[in-house]
């Protein structure tokens, strides 16, 4: 699952050096503890590709790192145009980071529009790397510059660096033989090799990858090899670039790393779970933006086990999983917001069979098709309440993208223990983000026993398929086929312990309460509260992909001396054992949501706690420094004051 290019071995000391093969610098170097650097251009322009290759590199230095990829919905967005800029953003340091970043300081503008759509989030004395040759009088029109923004002053309070990348481009691959068009396609690839000298990156498994990318094509193997060797030297010849920027690898935890998204680590928990359970897995899906990485990914791992079904929609892919599981097999099914509305019959269908599934929702912005590639976390009532009936599930949401590996397996553990479906809620931002990830040794994960009904469990000899653990509540789990376990099945109500169809009305109601009660009683971790000092009044709580941007709006309350707690759910039906008593023990619960304010509705109505709610609704992380601001005032209200 890992590669030469993407992990590193970490044993508390610094990673490997960068080996380029330019000459040794001659220019100063100077020393940096993090830095932020964001991409952008059109959606044709290689940004994510160009993105994750920088990080790639990051990664195997040993650096700390988050990423935040941002692009059109559409496959092709217009040409030159604000809405068809796609950006990938890049956090690294030397030290452990929890974001992104908020304010990017080096941005590498390969057009007008992208230079425009990013300029506002630069702080005064950023970098601005721009692609001259893009700066005509038409594309600055397309995007409303009356003038030209390079010439006219307007970016003096910015280091202004105006590099023509085409023309460069094409001089490197002069002798290439390519076409003109097929040429100045590699000028992502001469952006990053300049970046990569300004900041020492590795550059061994960039070229190694670019090889194996086009190995049916070694002729644009080898340019773009070519440009991102041109973009290295320039950046040591130059004297635009009077210096170069060193960061040191981070810290961590002795161990083996790499660098893994949110849907990637995802996947590999699924595939991970299949094994400690002994578990076919089995996934029925249709394809949707952003969930469709995990689709990808499964359908390469036959060896482990894994079958991957596309299905023609959204019904027959969970219907397929749901088949799967009453066949013994680990089902599946992945989709985001609008699936999961055409999903909701058969997980219904699911909570009445009481069979282990597997719904996972990566959630995008809505209503409807809304933004398909921005993040939001609008799903939690729909995951808790979107059903007819009262129809219970078990909802569990991972915190960062490396977590999601760990929440596919706890999803995995409670779908299988208590044999019911469970809910996964990601996000589009944890998805196609990225971060270092220990690859965990294989007995370091917990074993799940799917327990399956071997025989007769009843004194009379018969099989009842609703005689219950009297622990978990869970049914047995009987695979078709096995002699003497023959049992009804299907939608309609059944009789409790014999699973007879029954309309009987005490029936329905001992049904329904167990039902809920087996959720209410699966077993999940207490929640942890970071307070220090124990003196905090303000208490923030979030769930899901907030935790980055609260923990580090926290990290710089506590930096100027304020005292808060931090809590984070990876629970949220049924939520820990110890919430109410936490949200209790403070003056003030505030509640950071990329919703309106869902997990705020939730606790206000559980436990009459007076959560306030802190919501955007942007399609983009929360900014650090804006969550910040939003809890000094939580505290200066309490102290009486407003500053």
């Amino acid at each position: 699952m890992t590669s030469e290019v993407d992990q590193a071995e970490v044993s508390g000391s610094p990673g490997e050096r960068p080996v380029p093969g330019a000459p040794r610098r001659a220019k100063p170097i100077r020393r940096l503890d993090r830095v932020i650097i964001r991409f952008a251009g059109d959606s044709g322009d290689g940004m994510q590709l160009t993105g994750d290759r920088f990080t790639s590199e990051t990664a195997s230095f040993g650096n700390d790192l988050s990423t935040l990829p941002n692009f059109p919905a559409e496959i092709r967005a217009p040409q030159g145009t604000l809405p068809g800029v796609s950006s990938f953003q890049l956090h690294f340091a030397d030290h452990d980071i929890l974001t992104p970043g908020d304010a990017p300081n080096v941005l590498v503008a390969m057009n007008p529009a992208a230079l425009k759509a990013n300029l506002a989030d630069l702080p005064r004395g950023a970098e601005i790397i721009v692609n001259t040759d893009e700066f005509t009088k038409r594309a600055l029109a397309k995007v409303g510059y009356a003038a030209d923004p390079l010439e006219d002053g307007s970016l003096s309070a910015f280091h202004l660096h105006k590099v023509p990348l085409t023309t460069l481009t094409l001089e490197a691959l002069k002798e290439s033989g390519l076409l003109r068009k097929d040429a100045e396609r590699a000028k992502n690839m001469f952006a990053l090799g300049l970046l990569s000298w300004l900041y020492h990156r590795p550059t061994k498994g960039t070229e190694s990858f670019l090889r194996t990318k086009f190995a049916k094509k070694p002729d644009i193997a080898e340019a773009n090899i070519l440009a991102f060797r041109a973009g290295w030297n320039f950046g040591e010849t130059t004297e635009d670039f009077a210096v170069s920027y060193e960061v040191p690898p981070a810290k961590l935890a002795p161990g083996r790393y790499r660098n893994i998204s949110g849907n990637l680590a995802l996947s590999y928990g699924l595939i991970a779970a299949g094994q400690r359970s002994g578990l076919p897995v089995f996934l029925g899906s249709y394809p949707i933006t952003p969930a469709s990485d995990i689709l990808h990914e499964l359908s390469k791992h036959k060896n482990f086990g894994v079958r991957t079904f596309q299905a023609e929609d959204e019904i027959a892919g969970i219907g397929a999983a749901l088949g799967a599981a009453f066949g013994g097999s680990l089902g599946v099914t992945t989709t985001s917001g609008p699936g999961v509305a055409l999903k909701s019959e058969t997980i219904g269908l699911a909570v009445s069979l009481e069979l282990p599934l597997l719904v996972i929702d990566i959630q995008r912005g809505g209503p409807s098709t809304g933004l398909p590639t921005k993040t939001e976390q609008a799903d939690l009532l729909q995951a808790m309440f979107g059903r007819n009936g009262e129809a219970p599930v078990p909802i569990v949401a991972p915190a960062t993208p490396a977590e999601c590996f760990t929440a596919a397996l706890e999803a995995a553990r409670i779908a299988v223990t208590y044999r019911t479906p469970v809910f996964l809620l990601s996000d589009g931002y944890l998805a196609n983000g990225s971060e270092p990830w220990r690859i965990p040794e294989v007995d370091e994960l917990p074993v799940i026993e799917p327990d399956f009904a071997t025989g007769p469990n009843t004194e009379e000899g018969a099989f009842w398929p609703y005689k219950r653990d009297p622990h978990t509540l869970a049914r047995p789990w009987a695979l078709p086929g096995t002699p003497g376990l023959e049992h009804r099945i299907g939608g309609i109500e059944k009789q409790d312990g014999t699973g007879n169809i029954s309309y009987d009305p005490a029936n329905h109601d001992l049904m329904v309460r167990t039902r809920q009660a087996k959720v209410d009683g699966i077993e999940v971790p207490p929640i942890e509260v970071d307070d220090p000092d124990g003196a905090a009044r303000v208490l923030v709580i979030g769930w899901g992909s907030t935790y980055g941007p609260i923990a580090a709006a926290v990290r710089r309350l506590r930096a100027d001396g304020a005292q808060i707690a931090q809590a984070h759910l990876r629970h949220l039906n049924p939520f820990p054992a110890n919430l109410g008593q936490v949200l209790g023990s403070y003056e003030k619960v505030i509640v950071p949501e990329m919703n309106l304010g869902q997990l705020a509705l939730l606790l206000r109505a559980k436990y009459l706690v007076d959560a306030q709610s802190y919501n955007q609704v942007r399609g983009l992380p929360f900014k650090a420094a804006q969550l910040a601001d939003v809890l000094w005032a939580a505290i200066g209200t309490l102290d009486g004051s407003e500053d």
